[in-house]
């Protein structure tokens, strides 16, 4: 019923003027109002009484799905609110945090819980979040009522004049992301973990920063194969060798960025791919995981999951930090990538409170073997109370999300402020790590 509610009181919300004045002419600013999703925003109320009592609350509605977050705040004696510089004194979080509602945007009560919030159409429309004010400290899980000032923020992930173009180049799937101008742009292939399907957020803000960079799906897309069965590092290498040919990329040397599963795909690539000359690894694993990766006349097993070591909280969510073989077990030693044969740069990302997998002792057993075989060109970001999913700034931050291939709520770990700082702090570090590599 609640949820019932909530959408009607969103649906009616959206319908209505985004211009509001109350009895005082409260009044809530954005800056900027419109601007890409990794910007950081300035959220000001005026028109308050001093020492006024408020909730402010940031709502989207993305994939059927609502999502709210809220905060408590009181106006200073002139009657303003700063985000940037006043603590919230309840609500979702509390303390100074510029970006709380941000990063603290979650299901609604009464809905499905777990659900990630991600941007699935990238390029025509940008995310739509409503920003209202509200009399009074409100519950979080209160229906929302007495609302004094409103506005819209539109966060975007394609800056104007991006191209996406769909990939059916040979077996390649993907989407293409080309930056405006005539280019030549440094080139990167982008891939995610174990939920499989097309994801282009990452790539689409990639490329509204000046990169040509491929969104490169693996399974479960079209009539790539539907689950993780078996890999062959050529479909990777078809990727490689289009995106490095493209008279839009820089070359000779194109990047790869992975998250997950994606990351130690990524390890593989520039490993045995001379294309590949930076890779980027945002919390992996040093061995070659889930499913056999062949290539040629080789394979390397893909290290198992012991579904015994998988342990079911009270709520139901499901954590499966112990059950990835342990990739250092001597016994596991062929699933290892050999990453000292690689000739390029590494970027690894980690957090220590990753509840996924342990990211943070597979980086340093990497950069071991890369030490151990005297190579130098390796950096790590070790972020602590950091957790697993470190994605673009202003992501909400999900200690815990709904796996799509098991249809289970998984385990991620961290901490909001530390995990979400990670993602501002890793971004601007990826960025400077391909320009430094690629151009």
């Amino acid at each position: 019923m609640l949820c019932r509610v909530l959408r009607g009181w969103a649906a009616e919300l959206r319908k209505a003027p985004y211009s509001y004045t109350g009895s005082r002419a409260v009044s809530v600013s954005v800056s900027p109002q419109a601007g890409f999703a990794d910007e950081k925003l300035q959220i000001t109320v005026q028109g308050l009484s001093a020492r006024e009592a408020v909730t402010v609350r940031a709502l989207v509605e993305e994939d059927s799905c609502l999502y709210d977050s809220c905060a408590h705040y009181e106006a200073d004696h002139f009657g303003r609110v700063h985000l940037h510089r006043e603590p919230s004194l309840g609500g979702d979080y509390t303390g100074v945090l510029p970006m709380g509602l941000l990063w603290s945007l979650a299901p609604s009560v009464m809905e499905k819980p777990y659900q990630r919030l991600e941007q699935r159409s990238v390029h025509k429309s940008p995310m739509g979040i409503d920003l209202l004010v509200h009399k009074g400290h409100m519950s979080p899980r209160a229906i929302p009522k007495d609302v004094v000032a409103r506005t819209k923020i539109q966060r975007w992930f394609c800056a104007p004049g991006v191209r996406r173009i769909r990939l059916r180049e040979g077996a390649v799937r993907g989407s293409l992301f080309l930056p405006p101008g005539e280019g030549s742009f440094p080139g990167v292939i982008d891939m995610f973990g174990d939920d499989g399907g097309m994801v282009e957020y990452r790539s689409s803000l990639l490329a509204s920063r000046g990169f040509a960079s491929l969104a490169l799906p693996y399974f479960a897309f079209e009539d790539l194969p539907p689950t993780m069965t078996e890999f062959h590092l050529e479909y990777f290498e078809e990727a490689a060798n289009f995106l490095s040919r493209h008279p839009k990329v820089r070359g000779p040397g194109i990047g790869v960025i992975g998250t997950g599963k994606g990351a130690d795909l990524a390890l593989s690539m520039i490993t045995f791919l001379p294309q590949v000359v930076a890779a980027v690894s945002v919390s992996g694993c040093c061995s070659n995981t889930a499913a056999n990766l062949n290539y040629k006349d080789f394979t390397i097993p893909g290290l198992r999951y012991n579904m015994s070591r998988i342990r079911i909280s009270e709520t139901g969510v499901f954590d499966v930090s112990e059950a990835l073989d342990d990739p250092l077990d001597p016994v596991n030693s062929q699933s290892l990538i050999p990453i000292e044969r690689a000739q390029g740069s590494f970027l690894f990302i980690v957090g220590e409170n990753d509840l996924n997998w342990k990211s943070s002792v597979y980086a340093k057993a990497a950069i071991q073997r890369l030490q151990e075989n005297g190579k130098t060109q390796f950096s790590l970001l070790s972020y602590p109370g950091a957790g697993h999913r470190i994605d673009p700034p202003c992501t909400p931050f999900c200690p815990a999300a709904i796996d799509r291939v098991l249809g289970v709520p998984i385990l991620g770990g961290g901490e909001m402020k530390a995990h979400c700082q990670a993602q501002e702090d890793s971004w601007q570090e990826i960025q400077d790590f391909f320009y430094l590599h690629l151009t």
